[in-house]
């Protein structure tokens, strides 16, 4: 049992760390989006782009799920839901 819920404190903090990078993308793309920051900020467009090629083999297969929305993109939110619902599922099994 003590193995189990190890296994299942990493998942949840390797969780929190996706939903950190989520959140961080978004607010990344917002500066850039009202031109709070210029995307000529070498620091912040870098790690923009990092984090993006991180997220979007996640983000991807749920994009292709979701109807076409315009310029509004939920997938980041579905994907934190669904982590969310995982870890309470998992942590129902775990702790039963």
């Amino acid at each position: 049992m003590q193995a189990l819920s190890t296994i299942y404190q990493i998942i949840a903090m390797l969780t929190n760390v996706l939903v950190m990078l989520i959140i961080i993308q978004f607010i990344i793309g917002l500066l850039f989006a009202f031109n709070v920051v210029n995307r000529s900020n070498e620091f912040l467009a870098g790690f923009y782009m990092a984090i993006n090629r991180f997220l979007e083999p996640v983000l991807r297969p749920i994009r292709n799920l979701l109807p076409n929305t315009g310029q509004i993109d939920f997938s980041p939110l579905v994907l934190i839901i669904l982590l969310n619902i995982v870890l309470i599922v998992l942590g129902n099994v775990i702790y039963g």
